[in-house]
């Protein structure tokens, strides 16, 4: 579904990432890992249209997407969540599910703006399929309540509702589970799941719970300071040499292999 071939990606005299070759399986979960500043937003900003690479391609169900924006990329059936919550606090819970259904709308702005039949007809089919959304992700019940007042974990998955809105074939999601406890972080890695499953939407994760990712992930690329270091399935990135010294350090590395040796 997603071939991301040779990307490079540098502010200034910071070189974000050095040629990175990332394949996703439609009906995926991909996980990208590693440690902080290994790349891994600026990639999922890449991918949504956000920056634009350096060098490389990216390729979306066999079409270039490299320089295209990023509403045009939205259309064309990717959508993300955010590593720091982006909801418009000020409106309802239902109103931003709405916000992501305008991207579907065939309605201009002028007749809109008149307010014709067909608009108003359109309105209404975008306020039911957002209530089903919200239904879906269990947030129905605060339909009328302000996205502001919401704790942080409901938050995160409003976000995801939003996201589904425009009826994704690709969701990005950056960090969903910062911020959240035990259960919810469960309850998110169930949607997510649910969400792979039932709505045969494909998924890329940039998450540093270990836990989550080992549980919910098919397959995981980890980066670290820009560059691909290893691939492959949970167990496979558990035991890789490479993964263990990017996040605990070589001296660390060893002892580990002593106290197992021991």
């Amino acid at each position: 579904m997603l071939n991301i071939k040779g990307i490079w990606k540098s502010f200034g005299g910071l070189m974000a990432l050095r040629h990175i070759s990332v394949d996703v399986k439609e009906g995926d979960i991909k996980a990208l890992i590693g440690p902080n500043g290994a790349g891994k937003t600026t990639l999922l900003n890449i991918i949504s249209g956000i920056y634009q690479p350096d060098k490389g391609e990216v390729f979306f169900l066999g079409r270039n997407i490299s320089n295209l924006p990023s509403t045009k990329i939205a259309r064309k059936g990717i959508s993300r969540t955010f590593q720091h919550v982006e909801l418009f606090g000020n409106m309802t819970v239902l109103e931003n599910i709405m916000v992501g259904r305008y991207v579907k709308t065939k309605a201009g702005f002028f007749s809109s703006g008149l307010k014709m039949p067909y608009v108003m007809k359109e309105e209404k089919e975008i306020q039911r399929k957002s209530e089903e959304i919200l239904e879906y992700i269990n947030l129905a019940q605060r339909n009328d309540e302000l996205a502001s007042n919401l704790p942080i974990g409901e938050q995160r998955i409003l976000e995801i509702g939003r996201a589904l809105a425009t009826e994704p074939r690709l969701l990005l999601l950056d960090e969903p589970a910062a911020g959240l406890n035990i259960r919810e972080t469960r309850n998110l890695g169930e949607i997510i799941r649910k969400i792979r499953k039932e709505l045969r939407i494909t998924i890329v994760l940039v998450e540093h719970d270990m836990e989550l990712v080992m549980r919910i992930s098919d397959s995981i690329t980890v980066l670290n300071f820009g560059e691909v270091i290893a691939e492959g399935t949970p167990l496979e990135v558990q035991k890789n040499r490479e993964v263990i010294v990017a996040y605990l350090g070589e001296e660390e590395e060893i002892q580990r292999g002593y106290n197992a040796h021991t």
